[in-house]
């Protein structure tokens, strides 16, 4: 008789312990959609255009909430962004925000100028041939480029990003480990 009452309350312990469980597995997957969605997303790079500071594969951590309402966009950050139409693209890209609203920039000689001044690029790895008259950038919009100024379809190509197409600012990068840190502005 012992043992039948001991098995009862050990089966009822049984449900209540899997429900349990399966309560904590559906928070976990909510937090972790819910963060995911809002806050900061894991991001691997696909293509070469932020070559050199961004290899092939790299995986980044994304800033998806604090740069829109605890921090502003400067100019050197690198940003994931949601391609304009012109672009003829799907997939997020991930360029280095160049000149804000207001903002002249000019391509000549192979350097940037923004507003007359020559912008100090290091991270670039090799001079740009593309030329570009000077053009003031839009109220609600930005210019964007890849560091890879050669092989990257940015905005001498399809025009001003819009600043609401602008989904995330890169934190940092995790992996290959040899490599973990933020990146350069």
């Amino acid at each position: 008789m012992e043992n039948a009452k001991n098995l009862k309350p050990a089966g009822k312990s049984t449900a209540r312990s899997i429900l349990e469980w399966v309560g904590v597995i559906v928070i976990a997957f909510a937090l972790s959609w819910l963060i995911r969605t809002f806050v900061i997303e894991p991001r691997y790079v696909p293509s070469g255009s932020m070559l050199p500071t961004i290899q092939l594969q790299d995986r980044l951590i994304v800033d998806k909430f604090f740069f829109k309402y605890f921090d502003e966009l400067h100019p050197g950050d690198v940003i994931v962004f949601h391609p304009p139409s012109e672009a003829h693209a799907s997939d997020d890209f991930i360029k280095r925000l160049i000149a804000l609203p207001g903002d002249t920039v000019e391509i000549r000689d192979h350097k940037t100028y923004i507003n007359g001044q020559v912008l100090d690029e290091p991270y670039v790895a090799e001079p740009q041939i593309k030329t570009m008259e000077p053009a003031v950038v839009p109220e609600g919009y930005v210019f964007v480029m890849g560091d890879n100024r050669n092989n990257s379809k940015d905005s001498r190509e399809w025009g001003f990003l819009p600043i609401d197409s602008i989904t995330g600012r890169t934190l940092f990068r995790y992996w290959p480990f040899e490599h973990f840190g933020t990146l350069a502005r």
